[in-house]
């Protein structure tokens, strides 16, 4: 089965790398560092070191707590950090500085994963969430290098597919590797596709171990004067094509109701000038925050095109809503809000952390959308009493602080390996 996978991975390839230099046309940030997607780069390592990977930007966000720890932990050990888009990986370098090795994920050929190896020397492998990748676990288990899948999960509908490849899998999981699992549901869905069940734990999501900067809320009321005076504010938080369109609907529709402020805050970097020009094209008064201008009582949008700013523009913030859920992409994190006592609105679309929208959706901290029209109305109910967002803030604070400890969990997972 593997043999047959490695075949179709080699056919394949070709097709994801065309992929990243067509995207370099728009974001020259995918022409650089080209190399180390078939595991060169720089030069090897002097000593064996400990690996982290964090896909892209949400989970490279996520690892920031754990990645302070293990360097406090063990700063004799060299810390490497791949992620596999350019978003994620200039995130981490905003994040971690050079504190870190930054590469980027090597296509999961045979070739590309033993250079990246050769050159990385990892010691221990931390993936968080769910990165199955079949060639590199083989990797792992030929070299014993201990792999644990950290923060993992595994959906009902993602199951349904890595059944129809269960042996493939089943190699792949049956190397020692350690789940850490998210829940309950998540180890049994490994257990399922042929995780071992001596290595399968359950420790939680180390999401909800984020850390805000110190600074975050009196930085949030600096951006607060600066842009929208005693107005209320609103943020559209990682947004998506397709969902800036509704979100600008209901603000319309909003701002005959109540003079309020919108702040957008498009996921990729590379559509902002697409964001700014459909402001243009429906005529609303806005101003880009990479142009530093002061907005005036008749701005009517914000346009943040800048990076590295979402939390803090949540700190300036009166209600959240968070992007990716409107749209078919899954939905983003609703934690970082949550954390700073903000009642969320979100799509329907959370199949990227399903359990942390059900339980916020449960205690009344998060509220589904669907449209223009309930946004709207979520939006003027929220805006107009200040004590309904206060309970839901306070509530969404305090199931993030009820649910903290998975990382502590997982450093004591993984001592054992680094002793």
């Amino acid at each position: 089965m593997r043999l047959l996978y490695v075949l179709l991975a080699r056919l394949l390839v070709p097709f994801a790398f065309a992929v990243v230099l067509w995207r370099g046309l728009r974001d020259r940030a995918y022409w650089q560092r080209l190399g180390e997607r078939f595991g060169y780069g720089t030069t090897p390592l002097p000593e064996r070191s400990l690996w982290v990977h964090a896909v892209s930007v949400g989970e490279v966000q996520a690892s920031a707590a754990l990645v302070r720890a293990l360097r406090a932990r063990y700063p004799a050990i060299p810390l490497v950090l791949t992620t596999v888009t350019p978003t994620g990986a200039a995130r981490a370098k905003t994040l971690f500085g050079d504190s870190v090795c930054l590469s980027f994920l090597p296509y999961d050929l045979p070739g590309s994963v033993r250079r990246f190896f050769d050159r990385v020397q990892p010691r221990l492998a931390l993936i968080l969430e769910t990165e199955l990748w079949p060639n590199l676990y083989h990797e792992c288990g030929k070299r014993g290098i201990p792999l644990v899948l950290a923060s993992a999960r595994v959906s009902p509908r993602s199951v349904a597919r890595y059944r129809l490849l269960v042996g493939l899998f089943r190699e792949a999981l049956s190397h020692g590797i350690v789940i850490a699992a998210q829940s309950d549901g998540d180890a049994e869905r490994f257990l399922s596709i042929g995780a071992n069940p001596q290595h399968t734990h359950v420790l939680g999501n180390i999401k909800f171990d984020l850390e805000l900067p110190a600074s975050v809320a009196a930085d949030g009321r600096k951006l607060r004067i600066q842009y929208a005076g005693s107005r209320p504010v609103w943020i559209a938080g990682s947004t998506h094509a397709g969902e800036e369109d509704i979100l600008l609907d209901a603000h319309v529709r909003l701002t005959s109701r109540l003079d309020g402020l919108l702040v957008v805050v498009p996921r990729h970097p590379n559509r902002f000038e697409e964001v700014a020009a459909n402001l243009r094209r429906r005529g609303l008064n806005f101003v880009r925050r990479s142009r530093d201008a002061a907005a005036e009582p008749a701005t009517q949008v914000l346009l943040v095109d800048t990076l590295g700013e979402l939390v803090t523009f949540y700190a300036a913030a009166d209600v959240a809503f968070v992007g990716g859920s409107l749209v078919p992409i899954g939905g983003h994190n609703l934690l970082e809000p949550a954390a700073l006592g903000l009642p969320i609105l979100t799509g329907p679309s959370t199949v990227n952390s399903e359990d942390i929208a059900r339980l916020l959706l449960e205690v009344g901290a998060a509220y589904t959308v669907h449209d223009a029209a309930e946004l709207t109305e979520q939006l003027a109910r929220l805006l107009g009493d200040p004590q309904a967002r206060r309970d839901a803030g306070d509530r969404g604070r305090s199931t993030v602080e009820a649910n903290r400890g998975a990382l502590e969990r997982l450093l004591t997972l993984i001592a054992p390996f680094l002793s």
